[in-house]
């Protein structure tokens, strides 16, 4: 059935490969069960009834991905896009969650309209080969950053903005101790490698008092104080414009990254440098995103942690299905899944990040047209910590470049107008 479903001798996998794939993405993303809950209640929401439909999102927007899309990717409330929620539109800005949880779902309902009419393909194709080579990269130095954090190996730094953490004991220590394992099983080519380095730093972290079980059956919280509160009394004010358009935008080009980013690395791309069933894949996002918001969540978006998926072979939906799973498993072991700490999944993507830069190797250094360009997409995404701020900024120098040098046969309508929006939104956002 499986085989049929998502041909997975046609696309070199298994079933055995699939799944681990699949638990491997979930370990490194399961994370967002906790964390979405502690920046969203900030706003005054329930966070028990967060933990709930943090799961819930994920599942339905990642089943979408799997079923229909059929593509190893995984969704679930995005990162960035919770603190914006919480601490620009609530907290900073003044208003109730329930006008944030409004401006979600007229993002997800415009996101679905922009994939129907194929404007987001449209964008995808767009962007330039060297560009969209150097999102793979930038992306391999963001989630290694985010697993170096997530370990406290690097921490913050008021005079450096960032700086070496205590790495003789903690966290750090086990990251360590993590990392050397992982790398041992990747270069003997042991299968499963960065699951099996995950499961082992975590019971390695028992004994360090930083793997801490609290149970292993629970029941799922309610929804009900969270599930469809939206607030339609400021919705044609100025303030919403601006929120709905920030959400557009960052989502538009994390998804973008993300997926373009991962294909290039698993080899997905076809020769014109397309990803298969893209417009089937932002659909998911869009879904996912909607209904989110009717669940009360904020803007669900396809993670980066994909990538440890598709490195330990995922090439299917089968591997985003098993993800889905695992969440839904989740909801009634939760203490299980939310005691692997940080520390225990950073090697994982501290060694993604590895993986992620092999497709550099097609760029041409030589060609400054090509090569300024996308190392500044290239740094900006780790640095700025966003990867549509490091699509935006790589385009647009692109674009800039490219122009005053006098190469105008390399640009398109489309980059102009690109660069236009991206300049516009930087002058007025």
């Amino acid at each position: 059935m499986f085989e049929k479903y998502f041909k997975l001798s046609e696309n070199g996998t298994s079933v055995r490969t699939e799944v681990i794939a699949g638990i491997t993405t979930f370990l490194t993303m399961a994370y967002i069960l906790a964390v979405n809950p502690s920046i969203l209640s900030a706003t005054g929401m329930n966070p028990n009834s967060l933990f709930t439909t943090t799961a819930v999102a994920a599942i339905i927007g990642t089943l979408v991905m799997a079923l229909w899309a059929k593509l190893p990717f995984a969704l679930a409330p995005g990162m960035g896009l919770n603190a914006f929620f919480a601490f620009s539109v609530v907290l900073g800005m003044g208003y109730s969650w329930q006008f944030a949880l409004t401006a979600v779902l007229i993002e997800g309902i415009i996101f679905i309209l922009l994939t129907l009419f194929n404007v987001r393909e449209a964008i995808v194709d767009a962007i330039p080969n060297s560009i969209k080579t150097a999102i793979s990269a930038g992306i391999g130095l963001f989630i290694a950053f985010i697993g170096l954090q997530n370990a406290g190996i690097i921490v913050n730094s008021d005079a450096t903005l960032v700086h070496l953490g205590s790495i003789t004991s903690g966290p750090a220590l086990l990251a360590f101790i993590g990392l050397l394992i992982t790398s041992v099983l990747i270069i003997k080519k042991v299968k499963g490698d960065l699951l099996i380095g995950i499961i082992v730093t975590t019971i390695i972290g028992i004994p360090m008092g930083i793997t801490h079980f609290t149970g292993v059956i629970d029941t799922p919280p309610s929804i009900e104080p969270i599930f469809f509160k939206f607030d339609f009394s400021n919705v044609f004010s100025l303030d919403m414009l601006v929120v709905v358009f920030t959400f557009l935008f960052v989502d538009i080009f994390d998804t973008l990254g993300t997926l373009v980013g991962v294909s290039s690395k698993a080899g997905m791309l076809d020769k014109d440098g397309k990803i298969p069933n893209v417009k089937k894949a932002f659909m998911a996002d869009a879904v996912g995103t909607t209904i989110g918001s009717m669940l009360g969540t904020s803007t669900v978006t396809t993670y980066v942690e994909s990538a440890a998926g598709v490195s330990e072979g995922g090439r299917t939906g089968l591997t985003s299905l098993v993800t889905a799973l695992c969440f839904a498993a989740a909801l009634f072991f939760a203490p299980v899944f939310l005691a692997v700490p940080g520390a225990a999944t950073a090697p994982a993507l501290i060694l993604v990040g590895l993986f992620m830069l092999s497709p550099i190797k097609e760029l041409d250094l030589t060609d400054f047209s090509e090569s300024i360009p996308a190392f500044i997409c290239i740094i900006a995404m780790p640095l700025a910590y966003s990867i549509a701020e490091g699509i935006t900024l790589g385009v647009l120098s692109y674009v800039l470049i490219n122009m005053f040098a006098g190469n105008f046969k390399k640009l398109t309508i489309p980059m102009y107008i690109l660069a236009v929006l991206f300049m516009l939104k930087y002058i007025f956002i």
